[in-house]
């Protein structure tokens, strides 16, 4: 755990942070106040960054015997209605009282003078996330199976939640919701990139001409994937929490089914920088095939359509990308030596994966 300010990540008083040309992530006198306010722990408190999230940023704290995280938006300037953590603490109460495994919220502030946007303090979960290594207790075969089957029953118990009644409902507006996203994304791509790639709009175009009709409306995750489960710290393979709400609303719940299928590391398929999980193309893991073929087998939803959902999810994927690319570019991400810089050739990866599940390879190359 550090202790120490590190750089502009993290500085000691408010003093400090003004002195700086950019903005700390964390301020711990300010930190310490709002824990105080609100009866967290006593005493100086110690921090750490946990993992290497490419959007909203999580730390481990403690202070005085206790251990929570907090979570907080990147650096201004924010792209309109993203980055909204307020939101995400509130979908997380709502979700965790109809039975999805989520944090406990235990503070959330609104008020963006503390640290330059809104943040949240949430319960710590002893748990595991599962990334580039395989943890023991999950590593033999019979478990690996189990931990492929949980992320799709989990996503099936998260689909299956009725979002007609109460404050479930307030959530989002499932009708339309398909055609918005494509129009969402055309937005950001306009305001996003310095370069010109034909293919999105070539991508964007065919998803327009080929919407599918939603089949059922659902609580939408946005990012469901591997990496953003905690699993139980022992066997038997166990979903203790479902992580990163921030694009949550309700939709057609094929979009995450989508996005999981065509984001999940798999033996023989070629890499894309939304391969976050490699440990599943190891012997034992669940294919996209045998994945999609278990949620249908516990939904009943037809699946036949279910290409234009994973053109989606990588389309989309290419456009957030293609974002955190232009702002490393511009200098707004100091500390980023691998990723941002990867996307340069990352991006067009994702829209020629894209093109694939379209048909328009060959499209997407001219």
């Amino acid at each position: 755990m550090h202790s120490v300010p590190d750089g502009v990540e993290v500085v000691a008083s408010r003093e400090e942070a003004r002195r700086l040309d950019s903005p700390p992530l964390l301020v711990l006198d300010t930190v310490t106040g709002f824990l105080d306010a609100h009866g967290i722990g006593s005493g100086p408190l110690a921090w750490q960054r946990i993992g290497d999230g490419q959007s909203n940023i999580t730390y481990l704290i403690e202070r005085g015997g206790e251990s929570v995280v907090l979570r907080r938006g990147p650096r201004p300037p924010l792209p309109k209605s993203t980055h909204d953590v307020v939101r995400e603490a509130r979908i997380q109460k709502i979700l965790g009282e109809h039975g999805v495994p989520v944090p406990e919220i235990i503070a959330v502030c609104e008020d963006a003078s503390f640290l330059g946007v809104p943040f949240y303090v949430m319960g710590r979960l002893d748990g595991t996330v599962i990334t580039d290594t395989i943890p023991p207790h999950l590593s033999p075969v019979e478990q690996r199976r189990a931990t492929s089957e949980a992320v799709v029953d989990t996503l099936v118990a998260l689909h299956g939640i009725d979002v007609t009644r109460g404050e479930v409902a307030s959530l989002g507006f499932p009708e339309g919701y398909l055609r918005r996203q494509i129009e969402r994304f055309r937005g950001l791509w306009e305001v996003n990139t310095t370069r010109d790639l034909p293919a999105v709009e070539r991508i964007g175009d065919w998803l327009g001409r080929n919407l599918p009709t939603s089949q059922a409306a659902s609580v939408v995750h946005g990012d469901y994937r591997m990496g953003n489960l905690m699993f139980a710290p022992r066997a038997p393979a166990r979903v203790l929490a479902i992580l990163d709400w921030e694009m949550a609303t309700l939709g057609d719940p094929l979009a995450d089914l989508g996005y999981l299928t065509a984001t999940y590391s798999e033996a023989g398929r070629p890499a894309t920088p939304l391969e976050l999980t490699q440990v599943t193309r190891s012997p034992g893991y669940l294919t996209q095939r045998r994945l999609a073929e278990r949620y249908q087998r516990r939904t009943g939803l037809d699946l036949t359509p279910l290409p234009w959902y994973q053109t989606l999810a990588l389309w989309k994927a290419a456009i957030f990308c293609e974002a955190i690319h232009t702002r490393w570019k511009r200098g707004e991400r100091p500390h980023d030596t691998s990723f941002g810089p990867s996307l340069a050739s990352g991006v067009p990866r994702l829209l020629e994966r894209a093109g694939q599940y379209a048909g328009l390879t060959a499209a997407t190359r001219r």
